[in-house]
């Protein structure tokens, strides 16, 4: 019986676990050439040393609007992390840059590499990324061996929430577990 819950606490959880509608993160917003702030669009910046500016420079070519953003020169992988509030499904971002300064994600879930991506070879016109992995995450990083020759816009992701009725059938789940398993006790102890 103890199987038969914790399937269906499984079975709800992953359901649980649908989508919302994805949140887009132009930095257009920003407004000024700047540093990205520490808790931007939701997410946790501090580790990062990424950048927004505007204005033409070609090749680092903006997806949309003025704004995009990118490292320091020479920075290593570790300067492009960027944590997660909450798990979420993490879809990608479009990139523009010298070509050759190749980019790929690394995406992790509770300190563990959960998948990579493909890798894209920048150029004047962006392109999009996609992460390739429809699972959870916690933490992405953009690896590239020349940190700071593209420019990241455009990144997308969808946080996961249960909906009000994927709850209802969980707790209705766990409560018929609950009463089956219950009603199992009361015939053992009659009968004995």
């Amino acid at each position: 019986m103890k199987e038969l819950a914790l399937s269906l606490l499984v079975a709800a959880a992953s359901l649980g676990a649908s989508q919302a509608s994805a949140t887009v993160l132009t930095f257009d917003d920003l407004g000024s050439d700047d540093f990205v702030p520490v808790h931007y669009g939701g997410l946790d910046w501090s580790d990062s040393d990424w950048f927004a500016f505007s204005g033409a420079q070609d090749p680092y070519t903006p997806h949309s609007g003025s704004y995009r953003i990118a490292t320091g020169f020479g920075d290593a992988d570790v300067a492009t992390s960027v944590r997660f509030a909450a798990p979420s499904v993490f879809q990608g971002a479009w990139f523009a840059g010298v070509p050759g300064a190749t980019v790929t994600f690394l995406l992790y879930n509770a300190g563990v590499l959960v998948a990579t991506s493909a890798t894209l070879d920048p150029g004047a016109t962006p392109q999009f990324l996609s992460s390739g992995y429809g699972g959870l995450v916690d933490r992405l990083v953009v690896s590239s061996p020349d940190q700071g020759f593209y420019v990241l816009d455009d990144l997308t992701f969808t946080r996961a929430v249960p909906e009000p009725a994927i709850g209802a059938l969980m707790l209705a789940g766990l409560c018929a577990a609950g009463a089956v398993t219950r009603r199992r006790g009361d015939r053992t102890r009659t009968s004995g």
